[in-house]
């Protein structure tokens, strides 16, 4: 979808500032957050794709003045309470209703390690041959769709080369709408900051983005 969180090639936000030695957290409560982007009892039909859409439907002033995990925090709540799995009122209260059922599924510590590094893999094995091999110019549709998808604004309508192919992989735009994983050849695709950026931009420089065959067109 267009919106705020889909940035490249926008002007007037300021430089990006580096920080020395950056801490993994900044705040103990955004370790607590991605604790709980890993443990959370994740409501039936919720995925990662669906995960990335709640931050994008953040209204856009919201969005500019939370921090990063501000924004997962806010569509954990979104998803939640859009599912059905907590009510405003226990949100707003910060605990269960006394008339909810008792939970006894909470990790124990010997389980955190391995919920933390479960891998969430989306390959898919299909049977359609791949539409664009190595070397391949293709475009980048311009679209324009209401619900997420992948492919950057700045990128739609450019020429670019198919430096790699990733086999297939689950479609976000669909994932993230509940309509299934509809999986497709993936590639990654190379534009010169020429082709996205316009004349100024320097000779040099490439950008690569891993892009969906929907995603593209024969040049």
């Amino acid at each position: 979808m267009n919106g705020i969180h889909d940035m490249g090639g926008m002007h007037g936000f300021g430089p990006i500032e580096l920080e020395a030695n950056e801490p993994v957290f900044h705040e103990t409560w955004e370790g607590r957050v991605y604790g709980i982007s890993r443990a959370m009892t994740r409501p039936d039909g919720f995925n990662g794709d669906l995960g990335r859409y709640t931050r994008e439907i953040m209204p856009p002033d919201l969005y500019l003045r939370s921090s990063y995990y501000e924004r997962w925090l806010w569509g954990f709540e979104w998803a939640l309470l859009h599912f059905g799995s907590m009510t405003l009122d226990e949100l707003k209260a910060g605990e269960g209703s006394k008339a909810a059922s008792p939970r006894n599924d909470a990790l124990t510590a010997d389980q955190v390690s391995a919920t933390i590094s479960h891998k969430m893999p989306s390959d898919r094995a299909i049977d359609t041959k791949a539409g664009y091999a190595v070397g391949d110019r293709v475009r980048a549709k311009n679209l324009n769709p209401s619900h997420h998808t992948r492919l950057p604004r700045y990128a739609r309508g450019k020429t670019g080369t198919v430096r790699l192919h990733h086999g297939a992989h689950v479609l976000p735009d669909s994932h993230a709408q509940g309509q299934g994983e509809n999986p497709e050849h993936l590639y990654t695709v190379a534009f010169t900051a020429k082709e996205l950026w316009g004349e100024d931009a320097s000779p040099r420089d490439l950008v690569m983005l891993d892009l969906w065959e929907s995603y593209l067109e024969p040049v």
